[in-house]
């Protein structure tokens, strides 16, 4: 029985699958909008906002001036931005994620993502989905 066991295993070993949220996430927050299977959709979206949430916590923070920043402040924001290199990959997808992104979304209360469901795919039939920055 699987009582109490959360995530999808995917047919992967921990590692390639935990690299593989991570180069998803990633792909996600430069894109903001990748096509991949159902599945690992609904799962991905667990990660991306978990990490959109982490990234909106110091949005305001981000908002003053470097100058301005107390020393208590300026280590939340480095505190923040190792927290989300965990699972963002790209420096450059980064800054996006804490410069645009976060302020894009800091009055919004959570849902960031949106999964669009599509045709099958041609060589095995697998249900297809977009999911996409909202």
């Amino acid at each position: 029985m699987r009582h109490r066991k959360s995530g999808r295993v995917l047919g992967r070993t921990s590692a390639h699958r935990k690299a593989m949220y991570r180069n998803m996430v990633t792909s996600l927050l430069e894109h903001e909008r990748i096509t991949t299977t159902e599945a690992k959709a609904k799962e991905l979206r667990r990660f991306a906002e978990k990490t959109i949430t982490g990234s909106i916590r110091i949005a305001d923070l981000l908002a003053k001036p470097v100058e301005e920043r107390t020393k208590d402040e300026k280590a939340r924001v480095v505190h923040a931005m190792r927290l989300a290199a965990r699972m963002v990959r790209s420096r450059d997808v980064i800054k996006k994620l804490f410069y645009e992104i976060a302020l894009k979304y800091k009055d919004r209360k959570g849902g960031y993502t949106r999964i669009i469901k599509t045709l099958p795919r041609v060589g095995d039939h697998a249900k297809m989905a977009i999911i996409e920055l909202v």
